[in-house]
């Protein structure tokens, strides 16, 4: 007899650790715990051992551990990163002070860059120069280098980054100085440029490198922490970690290379909604997620999503443009183009100095959480305004797991509501619409400010507060159909799940696009494309069949900043294609194409993925295990409709026959919210849709 196997995703948040079981035939089983920020791997293995203990599952039965984490993120915009020192060239010591002249708030003449994170004085200099054609024009001083080895072992070290000018054109410096340091200091991290980034910009370059070694040793902790957990709890599957691309990749990977893994968590997200798409018919779609401590929102177009090439981190929220940059550290790692805002359900409300109402970026996070947690928690928040409107269940939470305060809740916002002059009920009204507000910032970010129409567009509502607001952020984005999956609280846990492993490999490739043939570029990517063979050969993809590479390219018109990535077509007359694709690119991003002006190649990028050999994604998602809302009516607000007499019901109550709202569908990990003049139904995969009529 054939035991049946598990695969099980995990996703950290801000507020809540998401944890989905998911059985072989395709039956879905969930826990949501609250995150434990003092580390949190312990808020894993709460989860994960009170789902199996429900479950009555063998550890041992768990083929598959997927996971994203905030880890990375976290430790950046809390500053709370290793001690780095960086070896570079002489006369570069200051490339990351210099920088690029670019501001986030033009105007704003306090406006200050975050400091490097590699102070002055830890920044040491040897004598090697390099040309840009790759020639050696100084030597690399050996008795430098060894002088600024005995500084680091004089005044202790623990993460050690190595960015030589030029190096992506020739790296034998580098190589050289980082395999020195790494004997003369052994368990500590050396992070060499040309293993991340091996192509022009030194400053991107060195930014990326120095993020990688602030990061590294807690990355490198956080992983053994967790694999040790994992090991007491009997899971010997391998441990595998979302990256900011869409793909996952071996913990041990990952701990190496932990830029790879800024954005781990929201791309989980996108990628099971982009997955989704694929299986249901919907190419267009903007996926929105709102989770506890942020929202974020993604475009796909012909079920495709956008990767930026470069991202920037811990400038705080990100809104999903190009043209707004220098509010953090670059980092030059494919990563999903989202846009993000502070705000979600533990973001906090307060009045300004005119009286007005605020909401967010700062949020309650899991401790002390919302007043209507009854942790500690003392300011109102966005959670505590969905309770008072009648949106959430006013006794408690996932299923009755977590209780609610709610006359704390209505305490709290009746004493804000004092202070601005508002009713309790206006001002928690107030609350839910101005964070609308706020995160139709992010959804414009990905969509009007790139010259797309949002109401042409399908919005996937996911993550535990995303159902609740998707129908009034979508009537004032003009959009009017929602599809809600199953388990769509928990969906970023579920959507890592359906992943494949991937790699992205980079070289250096400076040259004219209409100077190359095809023989010189695969000569080029052969490299590349040999090491990420062997890479998936050691991850026990052996067969060819299951073994995929893609090919991209970073392009630019001659004497142009930023690069355009577009995939290298196959053939004869590849150039030629890959040159009118760059025109038509460039036209639909910058409004214009220059067709008369030669373009040049930046990189080349190659992408490897491992295909299993049974699909990712099951035929059809039905949950196990759960704990359902019964029929019953509860008021609920709804502006000027005022208070209604609302159904309260289960998913399972839905059917291919729409449901006329105002209407509320209760579920362990989410709620979601229907208003006035939308109906409710099921598709054929379980995912509830929401169809707005004619607007009113």
């Amino acid at each position: 007899m054939t035991r049946t196997s598990y695969r099980l995703g995990v996703d950290i948040g801000g507020t809540f650790t998401d944890v989905v079981l998911m059985r072989s035939d395709g039956r879905i089983f969930s826990k949501k715990v609250l995150s434990t920020p003092q580390d949190y791997s312990q808020g894993i293995e709460t989860g994960v051992s009170a789902l199996l203990a429900e479950l009555n599952v063998d550890a041992g039965d768990i083929a598959e551990f997927v996971h994203a984490t905030t880890v990375a993120t976290n430790t950046i915009i809390e500053r709370k990163g290793s001690t780095v020192r960086l070896v570079t060239t002489k006369g570069f010591r200051d490339v990351l002070e210099i920088g690029r002249f670019r501001t986030p708030r033009l105007y704003d003449i306090h406006y200050k860059k975050p400091a490097p994170l590699v102070e002055r004085r830890l920044r040491l200099e040897v004598d090697e120069r390099v040309g840009s054609d790759g020639g050696v024009l100084v030597p690399l001083d050996a008795a430098e280098l060894a002088r600024v080895a005995d500084q680091f072992e004089a005044e202790g070290v623990e993460a050690i980054a190595v960015t030589f000018i030029n190096s992506y054109a020739n790296a034998v410096h580098e190589r050289q100085a980082a395999s020195y340091l790494r004997e003369r200091f052994p368990g500590i991290p050396v992070t060499a440029s040309v293993d991340l980034l091996p192509q022009l910009g030194e400053y991107e370059r060195t930014s990326t490198t120095v993020v990688n070694s602030y990061i590294r040793p807690v990355v490198e902790r956080y992983v053994s922490s967790l694999k040790t957990r994992l090991d007491r709890l009997g899971i010997k599957a391998p441990l595998m970690i979302m990256q900011s691309s869409g793909g996952i990749s071996p913990g041990e990977v990952v701990a190496r290379q932990p830029i790879d893994i800024i954005e781990s968590g929201p791309a989980a997200g996108v990628l099971g909604g982009q997955r989704l798409g694929t299986k249901v018919g919907v190419a267009d779609m903007i996926v929105f997620d709102m989770g506890g401590t942020t929202a974020k929102a993604t475009v796909i177009e012909d079920h495709a999503f956008a990767l930026c090439p470069e991202t920037e981190v811990g400038g705080g929220a990100a809104l999903g443009t190009r043209m707004i940059k220098g509010a953090g550290y670059p980092v030059q790692v494919p990563t999903i183009d989202i846009a993000e805002v502070g705000a979600g359900g533990g973001s906090i409300a307060a009045s300004d100095a005119a009286g007005g109402l605020l909401v967010g970026p700062r949020s309650a996070g899991a401790e002390p959480g919302p007043v209507a947690y009854a942790r500690g928690g003392t300011n109102p928040t966005v959670t505590d305004a969905n309770l008072i409107l009648g949106y959430l269940n006013p006794n408690a939470l996932v299923s009755g797991e977590l209780s609610l305060d709610i006359e704390g809740a209505r305490a709290a916002l009746a004493e804000l509501g004092a202070r601005i002059g508002l009713s309790t009920t206006d001002t928690a009204h107030g609350i839910h619409a101005i964070a609308d507000a706020t995160m139709l910032r992010a959804l414009r970010g990905v969509s009007s400010e790139k010259g797309r129409d949002p109401s042409q567009y399908t919005m996937v509502a996911i993550g535990g507060n995303g159902p609740v607001h998707a129908c009034s952020l979508a009537e004032a984005a003009g959009m009017t159909r929602i599809l809600i999956p199953p388990v769509a609280g928990l969906f970023s846990a579920l959507g890592m799940l359906f992943a494949d492993v991937e790699h992205q490999l980079v070289t250096a490739f400076y040259r004219r696009v209409d100077t190359v043939d095809r023989a010189t570029l695969d000569a080029a990517v052969a490299p590349l494309m040999t090491r990420g063979i062997d890479m998936l050969r050691a991850e026990g993809y052996h067969d060819p069949a299951q073994q995929r590479t893609a090919l991209y390219a970073d392009l630019r018109y001659m004497g142009q900043t930023s690069p355009l990535t577009l995939p290298v077509p196959d053939g004869e007359g590849a150039m030629q294609a890959l040159q009118a694709a760059f025109h038509a690119e460039h036209r639909n991003v910058f409004g214009y194409a220059s067709e008369k002006e030669p373009i040049q190649f930046v990189a080349l990028k190659l992408v490897c993925r491992g295909v299993a050999e049974t699909p990712r994604m099951p035929d059809r998602i039905e949950r196990g295990a759960e704990k359902t809302a019964t029929r019953h009516t509860r008021k609920a607000f709804f502006g000027e409709a005022g208070w209604v007499e609302t159904p309260v019901v289960p998913r399972s109550a839905l059917g291919a026959e729409p449901m006329a709202g105002p209407l509320i569908v209760e579920e362990y990990d989410t709620t979601i919210v229907v208003l006035p003049g939308w109906d409710a139904a099921v598709d054929g995969w379980n995912n509830v849709v929401l169809a707005r009529k004619a607007a009113r």
